[in-house]
This record gives structure tokens, C-alpha cells and sequence, in this order.
């Protein structure tokens, strides 16, 4: 998607998800940069959202990034991530939701 990402990964119970997406967001941030793909320096918005899974789930979750192209057709990303937060009785400070890409 041109404005967020999936990202399905297991964690060992030792990794703090913080710590991986730091890094994930550094080092392809860089990449991008030295590869030069989009002509100014990228970077990405502040914050991620992480969520666990259970390997019951897994299937529907590949599902459904595979399908997120058009799944987002139907359904703003904004839109669809602040219901599954209210969905779930999740607290969040809108100041800190992804911002749509303008």
C-alpha cells in the first residue's frame, strides 16, 4: 500500500516490538534513501501499532494482508484501524493515529 504497511512476524518472548520496528523503520528508511526510489528522503510517520495473534488466527490474518489492496478500496485504513480500536476496547490518543497521506 502506498501508505502503510503489514508486517506479519513472530517475536521471541525476549523481543520488545519497539525495539524490531526501530529497526525495521531505520534500516529501510536508509535503504530508501541510498537507493534514491523517491527522490527526497523518506521517513516514516511517528509510532506503529503491534498486535498479537493467536496461530489459530495466522491464516485469516496472511488472508488478509494478501488481500489489503482491496480490502482498502472498500475501507479507509484510517478509518478501518480506529474501529478495530474501538472494537476491542482498545484506548488511543488521536494525536498519535496514522494520518492519511495527502
Amino acid at each position: 500500500m502506498p501508505d502503510h504497511t503489514h508486517i506479519l512476524i513472530g517475536l521471541k518472548p525476549d523481543q520488545a516490538a519497539s525495539d524490531l520496528i526501530g529497526r525495521i523503520k531505520t534500516g529501510s528508511s536508509n535503504h530508501f534513501d541510498e537507493q534514491r526510489w523517491i527522490g527526497c528522503h523518506f521517513s516514516w510517520q511517528e509510532g506503529f501499532g503491534a498486535f498479537s495473534v493467536s496461530h489459530s488466527h495466522l491464516d485469516a490474518v496472511i488472508n488478509y494482508i494478501r488481500d489489503q489492496e482491496n480490502h482498502h478500496r472498500r475501507k479507509p485504513f484510517h478509518q478501518e484501524y480506529v474501529e478495530f480500536l474501538r472494537r476491542h476496547g482498545i484506548p488511543y490518543d488521536e494525536r498519535y493515529i496514522f494520518k492519511p497521506v495527502e
